[in-house]
């Protein structure tokens, strides 16, 4: 059976290959839990209410703070599995 880290690394690179694009709250989920798994909790300054999209990323990061990193990577190969 896979590792953990090489399910994760090959839902990584089937996120960039999905048959359709998916609504932007996936696209956040999808981001968050990378950024969870990869860094671990969101660090630095909220950015400002101009910057819709950055602001929209790092409150959906934030949403998952404490988050452990394995938890983190289930949770995305699972979304990846579930949108292919």
């Amino acid at each position: 059976m896979a590792t953990l880290r090489a399910l994760f690394d090959r839902a990584v690179v089937q996120s960039k290959q999905l048959p359709e694009r998916p609504d932007n709250a996936t696209l956040l989920a999808i981001y968050s839990l990378y950024k969870q798994a990869t860094e671990g909790d969101v660090t630095g300054q909220r950015p400002g209410f101009t910057d819709i999209v950055a602001r929209a990323k790092y409150d959906a990061w934030a949403a998952i703070k404490g988050k452990d990193k394995d938890a983190a990577m289930r949770e995305y190969v699972d979304l990846v599995e579930r949108l292919k």
